[in-house]
């Protein structure tokens, strides 16, 4: 923003949001894994007769030499990682997805046995991983830095005690278009899915994710997102794999790291901070455009939590820690783009000078047009509809 302000709320109390309006049965977590894991998923869900035991957790002994983070690719400072490992010793490794459900399908795939010990979650997939045994509960003793948290960022209707998971970044979903190409102004959804058939005909992305992309066409609609009526998401299918996937030329969740520095695509939707990282990575800055569109887009916040069956709890506990220091929560807030729910970081980005702060900062105005997802019943059709449009993009 080009004034300066005082930090706003950044995100309403959980206990105005009815985030999650229901709680999906194990058998519908397992067949919505199984939608986006395919066969070998089902193979593995029908073997070994049900969840591991609960494993030890962490007492605050020694810390193991390693940890593996399964997270959101481009996720963390290199800067806080490596300072994890001067400091501590654990040596780092990092590996991404690109979906709630592929995290949720190899979880699920691997019963405890995963090797991954910290997870990143979107909040309304949380409930369902907790009844599902596939979290580990938080020893908050170890765990100090949570008071440097904004009180908003914590208590969410997903955890509400943060037992299980605290606040990694949250964000919300918008486009971003090449001015050379399309010379009008874009302003809402439906302006994206219009120029995705015209100008941008076979140079646009969407993200590889069903919540962005199904969500899209009820946003340009404004219409629920959250929706379990049949014949509103036949028409969203119908709307998406026969006019819009012909038009589609990848599905991409991070086109900030290559298609907006390298112009390989002239539409693409995409995170806001994945699109800040684009646009400051670009030699032609002045040739994207950012949009937050309207009438109504999304607000998604992911969050740190451990596997259950975590090799290295100790050092789990003590990177999410770690990554909670004044100093991590801005270094990760500067080199992600996403606000990380630290107490005070728009004060502190302002008197840092960071880059584009109005793709991190959002107004009470526009805050008020993002919504959160649910999870329903509903879930396991959106997967199908977004697997179906992928296979009719060809993409």
């Amino acid at each position: 923003m080009s004034e300066s302000r005082t930090p706003i709320r950044i995100i309403a109390p959980s206990a105005s949001v009815p985030i999650i309006a229901k709680e999906l049965s194990r058998r519908r977590l397992l067949s919505l894994a199984a939608v986006a894991g395919g066969t070998a998923l089902l193979a593995a869900c029908s073997t070994g007769g049900g969840q591991t035991a609960p494993s030890a957790g962490a007492t605050g002994g020694a810390l193991e030499n390693a940890l593996s983070v399964y997270t959101w690719g481009d996720y963390d400072s290199p800067d806080v990682v490596s300072s994890f490992t001067s400091e501590l010793g654990p040596k780092v490794t990092l590996d991404s997805y690109s979906s709630n459900e592929e995290l949720i399908a190899k979880l699920i795939a691997a019963k405890g046995t995963s090797g991954y010990d910290i997870v990143v979650p979107t909040g309304v997939f949380i409930p369902q991983m907790i009844e599902n045994g596939l979290l580990m509960k938080f020893n908050k003793d170890l765990l100090p830095n949570l008071e440097n948290m904004d009180p908003t960022a914590l208590g969410r209707a997903w955890d509400p005690n943060n037992d299980y998971s605290v606040c990694k970044a949250w964000g919300t979903t918008g486009f971003v278009y090449d001015k050379n190409i399309i010379t009008r102004e874009l302003a809402t959804w439906g302006d994206f899915f219009d120029a995705a058939k015209n100008e941008a005909s076979g140079k646009t992305s969407m993200s590889d994710d069903p919540a962005g992309i199904i969500g899209a066409y009820f946003w340009a609609n404004d219409m629920d997102w959250n929706t379990e009526d049949a014949d509103e998401l036949e028409a969203c299918r119908k709307f998406l794999v026969e006019e819009i996937a012909p038009h589609i030329s990848a599905f991409d969740s991070y086109p900030g790291t290559n298609a907006i520095p390298q112009g390989t695509q002239v539409l693409m939707q995409a995170w806001n901070g994945d699109a800040r990282l684009g646009l400051l990575e670009s030699s032609e800055p002045e040739r994207w455009q950012w949009v937050l569109p309207g009438p109504v887009t999304e607000l998604w916040m992911d969050n740190w939590a451990i596997a259950e069956g975590a090799p290295h709890p100790e050092a789990a506990h003590a990177f999410i820690n770690h990554s909670m220091t004044p100093e991590n929560l801005y270094l990760n807030l500067d080199y992600i783009g996403y606000n990380v729910g630290g107490a005070d970081m728009e004060g502190e980005a302002e008197a840092n000078g960071l880059d584009l702060p109005e793709l991190i900062f959002f107004s009470d105005e526009q805050l008020a047009a993002m919504h959160e997802q649910e999870l329903n019943d509903s879930q396991t059709t959106r997967v199908a509809i977004w697997n179906e449009m992928k296979a009719a993009a060809g993409a």
